[in-house]
């Protein structure tokens, strides 16, 4: 048997990149002395390959996951409840959000010569809810398994669609990873606190590779760099931390102003998805100028029950955008109440589901 090595394909770990992302920041915070090291071997390998974040995240912290091997376990209620409701909304998102999308998303995007540029605007959309849907759901079900054996994992997702700059955007997705490049990259290159020029350096390398982190691709570059140049005017700025606060808080509808802050943010992400989604970066700037080319038409594919879906979906979210998932702050008055609305929930994910898809980030 010969082995060809120019065709030869590596057989890699579902998920690499998560557990060795782990497995750096103990040692990283160890060799700041952060952290001591750990003498319980089953412990750190359990902090390292923790089975329900295992595949794709959330990215833990030693400082936060692996004191919790030694603790005592015992069965709280509570938090079972809290785990069991959080599971059920992740599987909601992937099966029910994620899953349809990404059957209409991936035949727009395996085809998109033959449309026309507003089917093209659905496609792109449709895919930000998939991966948001895939993603978040997926976190969800990490986040609310672990409870169930007494963990808790740090948030992953805050509702970052609700966003009102891209700052805010970055704070709200996959945030584990986020401020992991921030504590382990952005600020040992020296952060904010920088002159101008190495500001701009710095914010370019922890997009660029978080891009590179997805993949190596060039369309995962270009999308790091992409987000980098529209972060780049609020840092310079100092308004990058402007909207910490949940939009609207308090009350039920947000302002004008927000509104539009919100859709404009929300459009700026799905322009990069596009990149992020292309095949390669020919395909992506073709498919962008076939939206603005033709983009006042009417969609040719218009999936009916997925719009209702993403309607009912983000009327939770938004309801319940004060918590740390949205149903966990539904308020539902009677036991009554909130079982018929688990149970709509159980019949939605097994009425709508939809063509089985791998999560998207087991590829990373």
């Amino acid at each position: 048997m010969h082995l060809q090595t120019a065709t030869l394909k590596i057989v890699l770990p579902v998920g690499i990149s998560f557990y060795t992302f782990q497995a750096l920041s103990y040692t990283i915070d160890i060799y700041r002395k952060k952290i001591e090291p750990t003498r319980n071997i089953i412990s750190f390998f359990a902090f390292v390959a923790f089975f329900p974040q295992l595949m794709a995240g959330p990215i833990e912290r030693a400082t936060n996951l692996l004191p919790q091997f030694g603790v005592k376990r015992r069965f709280e209620y509570a938090k079972a409840v809290d785990g069991l409701r959080q599971i059920l909304w992740g599987l909601f998102k992937k099966i029910a959000i994620a899953d349809n999308c990404a059957q209409f998303a991936n035949q727009i995007f395996d085809e998109y010569s033959y449309y026309n540029g507003a089917t093209l605007v659905v496609g792109a959309v449709l895919f930000a809810f998939q991966i948001y849907g895939d993603f978040s759901g997926y976190s969800d079900i990490a986040i609310g398994t672990s409870r169930l054996f007494g963990f808790n994992l740090m948030r992953n997702f805050s509702f970052p669609y609700f966003s009102r700059d891209i700052a805010e955007f970055w704070r709200r997705w996959h945030i584990s990873l986020t401020t992991w490049f921030r504590d382990y990259l952005y600020i040992p290159l020296g952060g904010s606190r920088v002159s101008k020029g190495k500001l701009v350096r710095n914010t370019f390398v922890i997009f660029l590779v978080s891009g590179f982190w997805h993949g190596a691709n060039w369309t995962f570059i270009l999308w790091g760099a992409y987000h980098a140049a529209l972060f780049l005017p609020l840092i310079l700025s100092g308004t990058n931390r402007k909207y910490t606060n949940i939009v609207a808080e308090g009350k039920l509808f947000p302002t004008i102003k927000e509104m539009l802050q919100i859709i404009l943010t929300f459009s700026l992400v799905v322009l990069g998805w596009i990149f992020f989604r292309a095949d390669s970066i020919t395909q992506a700037f073709d498919y962008i100028y076939r939206i603005f080319v033709d983009l006042f038409t009417i969609p040719e594919l218009h999936p009916l029950y997925v719009f209702l879906l993403l309607i009912f979906f983000l009327l939770i979210e938004w309801t319940g955008r004060s918590g740390q998932y949205a149903i966990e702050s539904l308020r539902l008055k009677s036991r009554a109440c909130r079982w018929a609305f688990y149970v709509l929930i159980i019949l939605i994910i097994c009425l709508y589901q939809g063509s089985q898809q791998e999560f998207i980030y087991f590829q990373f």
